[in-house]
Formats: structure tokens, C-alpha cells, sequence
């Protein structure tokens, strides 16, 4: 890991700079695969699958044969694990409902805001070198509880056409309507123009790389929803000398271990915490399973010095990142501070692994700065806010003349005519 001494903050924007690139070098491919399936539906979909995936499938809906025969693949413990998280998840999003807001603005005028679910969603679910069932659970167990109707879970499969057993327990245990072997670029075409395999849906939610991460932003162009920009995974972690340098090397090295575009980043006011985290990173990475994928991670990753608390929130704040840990004496300091976060995490006894699992928090969070105006998902996010009023007789003689007069105001006679139609028959 790069070790870097107090930039100056001119130098700021190349320091933090993310190892992705510009939406530009990927942009073209993404818009081949989106007129393809646009055209050809299916056909272009199993082509795209068996060209990026390496796997030509003759039906790419999973059955529920394949469901039940996957479940007994599912070790009992590994099953009871999964269940134990989806309680937590479960208990942290049913704690998010709101009630009714509703109030008379004026004597006779009734103004009200429900909720209601968002009836077809997409789930996409990366697959690839780590097949993420957690994700699963973050986002098929918010949409029931939301109420959403249909429920398209897609997922890339692996070289013998298949989903990993864990993602479509995780599937059958969450409610998921329909199961689709389909990842990348082409997936999320098919959610967005629908195809005979895949129902065209209201919003998609979920993480992938560069260019599902495009594919989601050029979804919205064609009129559906996404949850947030998500793309790499990313952490940053803030400590001073007080924090265990061993325990912030395994945080660092189990996001870099996600893929090697992720990045992760120290910032400390310690000169020789740094240089511990530095060995500790070494030492940990040579024994990790995935040690290559990590190791470019690192490559991209630094650790940064800074003089003083002040300094490293402002920093922190200009990366908006991801994750967020804080190791430090001063935790109230950077808690109540940190405008610019996904998801915070306090103490040396809360790594991030905690929120991608079982503490009950969402892992699908906004990354590459987009934290500064995205949150994460949340129960919210599989529902619509809908306002409703009535107004009654007196109402409309409390607000009718305002309404006339702002109306007329702007030019707009017929809106005024609307009030004045009824006024006159009121008086």
C-alpha cells in the first residue's frame, strides 16, 4: 500500500481518485448490449450469456426442481446461519416503517402521505469469483416486508449453468417470485425492456461491477428506477494510535479481497500505527485464499497521514466512502461529524464484515463518492410516497381566492376557473 504524508489539499482529488474508469471507456459496450436485447429479447440474452459467461443455457429459468435440489446442497449450519442473519436484517427494516402523516392544513383542508410498495422489482445478484447470497437477503427481505408484488431475482451462472446452492436457498427462504441464470450487462437490459424469460420491472436493485453499475444508470434512460450508483467496493477506515493495527488490516483486507478494482484506505493521525497496518497488511495477505485478487486491490489502496482530527474528517468528507470505520479515541468526534458515509461502523469490535452479514444493517450502498447524495438501500427504497387530500365545502372557501389569485398570477386561467366554477356555488 502506498504510504502518503500530508497532501496538501490541492492535491486531494488525485490522492482520493478511484482505480474505475470513466463511464466514457465502457459506455459503448453497454449501449451494443442494451440495443441488442432491446431487439432481439432472449435470443440476445442467451448470446451475451454464453459470450461473457462462457455457458450456453437452454433455458435460463430456474426451476423449482433445480431450487429444491440445490437447498440439500446447503450445509445445516450454513442454512441456520443464513436464517439467523435474515432475522437480524429482518428486525433492523421492520423497525424502518412510518406511519400515516397526516394534517389539516387549513379548517377543511385534509392533507395525507401513505406508502405504498413498489409492485415489480429486480434484484440483481453478482455472481463471478464470489457468489454474494448476502445480497440476497439485503434486498429480497426489505421488498417483502415493503410488500412488492413480483420479485425477478438475476444472477450470472458459472461455467456448468448453474447458481450457487446458497443463492437460491437464500431465494426460496426470502420469497423471491422468479429466478433468472443471467448476470452483467445483459441482465440488467432484460429487467429494464423485459423479455419472454424476464419480466420487465418498476426498479432494479444491486451491486456489480463498472459496467453493470453503467448498464443501471443507462436503465433509468428507458424509465426504470435503480436504487444507487454501486459499484466496486470501497472502505475507508480513520484511527489514531490507540487502535489495534492488526484488526484494521483484516478490515482492509476483506473488502480489497472483493475484486481487484476495489480499493481501501487508512487515514491516521499515527506515523507508527501506519507503518504497523503496513507490515500487518503483508502478513495477512500472504495467507489469504484470494490473495491475487487482493493483491491488486492493494496496489490501488493508501495509507494516508494526516496532522489532526480536523484534517481528516474534511478528508473523509471529500471521499465519501462506502464503508466507514472509526478506530479512535475521539469516536464522537468523527460519529457526529461524517456528513459523507454509506454505512459507519464504530469501535474496534465492529469490523465491516458485521454489516455485510448478520448485524442487520444493508450492504448495498452507494459507492465512487456517490455517498455525498445517495444512501443506501433501505425500506424505503421499495416504496413510493403517495399524498392524498380532500377538502370539503368550507375548505375550498378558506383557500379557493388564494388559489384564484396565484393562479391568475402565472397565467393560467383555467386553473383558476376550476375554483372559481365551484366557489360560485358555494356563495
Amino acid at each position: 500500500m502506498k504510504i502518503i504524508n500530508n497532501p496538501n489539499r490541492e492535491s486531494w482529488s488525485e490522492v482520493l481518485k478511484r482505480p474505475t474508469q470513466t463511464v466514457g471507456d465502457i459506455e459503448d459496450v453497454v449501449n451494443k448490449v442494451f440495443s441488442e436485447v432491446s431487439k432481439r429479447g432472449d435470443v440476445a440474452i442467451k448470446a451475451f450469456t454464453n459470450k461473457f459467461d462462457g455457458v450456453s443455457l437452454e433455458s435460463n429459468i430456474v426451476t423449482s426442481k433445480e431450487i429444491e435440489h440445490a437447498i440439500q446442497q446447503v450445509p445445516i449450519s450454513l442454512q441456520n446461519a443464513i436464517k439467523k442473519a435474515k432475522e437480524n436484517i429482518e428486525a433492523f427494516h421492520t423497525a424502518q416503517k412510518t406511519s400515516k402523516v397526516e394534517i389539516e392544513t387549513t379548517i377543511g383542508v385534509a392533507c395525507w402521505q401513505e406508502k405504498r410498495p413498489i409492485q415489480k422489482i429486480g434484484l440483481y445478484i453478482p455472481g463471478g469469483t464470489a457468489p454474494l447470497f448476502s445480497t440476497v437477503l439485503m434486498l429480497a427481505v426489505p421488498a417483502r416486508i415493503a410488500g412488492c408484488k413480483e420479485v425477478v431475482l438475476c444472477s450470472p451462472p458459472n461455467k456448468e449453468g448453474k447458481l450457487a446452492p446458497e443463492i437460491l436457498f437464500a431465494a426460496k427462504l426470502c420469497g423471491v417470485t422468479k429466478i433468472i441464470k443471467v448476470g452483467g450487462i445483459q441482465a440488467i437490459a432484460g429487467l429494464t425492456f423485459g423479455t419472454d424469460n424476464i419480466p420487465q420491472v418498476y426498479k432494479i436493485f444491486g451491486p456489480g461491477n463498472q459496467f453493470v453499475t453503467v448498464a443501471k444508470q443507462l436503465a433509468t434512460k428507458y424509465g426504470v428506477a435503480i436504487d444507487m450508483p454501486a459499484g466496486p467496493s470501497e472502505l475507508l477506515v480513520v484511527a489514531d494510535e490507540s487502535a489495534n493495527a492488526s484488526y484494521i488490516a483484516s478490515d482492509l483486507l476483506s473488502q480489497a479481497e472483493h475484486g481487484t478494482d476495489s480499493q481501501v484506505i487508512l487515514v491516521s493521525t499515527s506515523k507508527d500505527l501506519i507503518n504497523n497496518v503496513s507490515i500487518e497488511v503483508e502478513n495477512q495477505l500472504a495467507i489469504l485464499p484470494r490473495k491475487t485478487i487482493a493483491e491488486k486491490a492493494i496496489a490501488n489502496s493508501k495509507l494516508i497521514y494526516v496532522e489532526n482530527d480536523d484534517l481528516a474528517l474534511e478528508l473523509i468528507d471529500e471521499y465519501g466512502p462506502e464503508h466507514f470505520i472509526i478506530c479512535s479515541k475521539k469516536e464522537d468526534f468523527f460519529v457526529e461529524g461524517i456528513n459523507n458515509a454509506g454505512s459507519v461502523f464504530i469501535g474496534d469490535y465492529t469490523p465491516e464484515s458485521a454489516g455485510d452479514y448478520a448485524s442487520g444493517t444493508n450492504h448495498t450502498l452507494p459507492t465512487n463518492g456517490f455517498a455525498k447524495s445517495y444512501s443506501g438501500v433501505n425500506l424505503d427504497s421499495f416504496l413510493k410516497s403517495m399524498t392524498f387530500q380532500k377538502i370539503s365545502k368550507e375548505g375550498l372557501l378558506n383557500i379557493g381566492e388564494t388559489i384564484e389569485l396565484m393562479a391568475e398570477a402565472e397565467g393560467l386561467q383555467a386553473h383558476k376557473n376550476a375554483v372559481t366554477i365551484r366557489l360560485k356555488d358555494l356563495k
